[in-house]
């Protein structure tokens, strides 16, 4: 029985319905043809040049993505752009791509909740519910959770650091103010850090933070701890490949699932 790109689609639409994603988003099959067969799947937060190019390597004809290869609409593909240059390398040498994105991170079990289990912190509420969670798959952005026992702002940076692997990260807040409630959003959640205070975080754990509005939320007396976008999203994605992989052995389906080893944050530090 040979695996087939429309046998994915199904599996990651299970997990994680298309109709959980925000309105601005875009997911699905990106790139390719659903009849095709699949030979092995690279995983990748982003579907660079570098991961397509690892995918020819690796023998790879489906690249399973966070974010979507088409976010926004092109007006041509041609060599002229980036996203044209990709787009027709993966044609030429027959690579699918799929995204699953904010419905990933919205679902229950999805990039969120995995992302708060790897923090050791229970999840009691979201955020923002999506406007379908009053079904029976609860869905929405951020997570909020009570801590086990109060903790300094200080002490939080610090067990984030380990349970993620960090060397440094940015946060604003006095170092020994005392949380006992905080709030995660994976990625890019700065939209959501106030409506999260108002829920009653006093530390909101997210990335891509910009300079103007951390400096309100510094005044304001929030305190906020920027992880990173990847920081924030690799590590859980991860948990999804292998997620995949287990769903398709006991499908019957041998197809290798590979986490990318060009897959990482384009930001460089001294």
């Amino acid at each position: 029985m040979s695996l087939k790109v429309n046998d994915i689609e199904k599996i990651m639409e299970k997990l994680a319905p298309l109709k959980y994603k925000e309105n601005y988003d875009n997911v699905g099959l990106m790139i390719g043809d659903s009849e095709a067969e699949v030979s092995s799947i690279l995983v990748a937060l982003d579907c660079t040049l570098e991961v397509i190019e690892e995918a020819k390597e690796k023998h790879c004809n489906f690249i399973l993505t966070h974010h979507p290869l088409l976010f926004n609409k092109p007006n041509s593909i041609t060599t002229e752009t980036l996203l044209g240059r990709k787009i027709l390398k993966l044609i030429k040498n027959d690579i699918n791509v799929y995204s699953s994105h904010t419905n990933l991170d919205s679902i229950s079990g999805g990039i969120n909740d995995i992302i708060m289990k790897i923090l050791d912190l229970e999840t009691a509420s979201i955020i923002e519910y999506s406007p379908l969670s009053n079904d029976s798959k609860k869905a929405g952005i951020g997570r909020i959770a009570p801590l086990h026992k109060t903790l300094t702002l200080e002490e939080i940076c610090e067990n984030i650091k380990c349970k993620l692997q960090l060397d440094y990260l940015r946060y604003c807040g006095r170092d020994n103010m005392k949380i006992n409630k905080v709030a995660v959003i994976n990625g890019s959640g700065e939209e959501y850090i106030k409506k999260a205070k108002k829920l009653g975080a006093q530390c909101i754990i997210t990335g891509d933070t910009t300079y103007h509005f951390i400096s309100d939320c510094n005044e304001e007396g929030i305190a906020v701890i920027d992880a990173g976008h990847f920081e924030t999203e690799w590590p859980a994605l991860i948990v999804i490949g292998k997620l995949l992989e287990n769903t398709l052995k006991l499908m019957g389906f041998d197809n290798s699932v590979i986490m990318s080893k060009t897959c990482k944050t384009p930001y460089k530090y001294k």
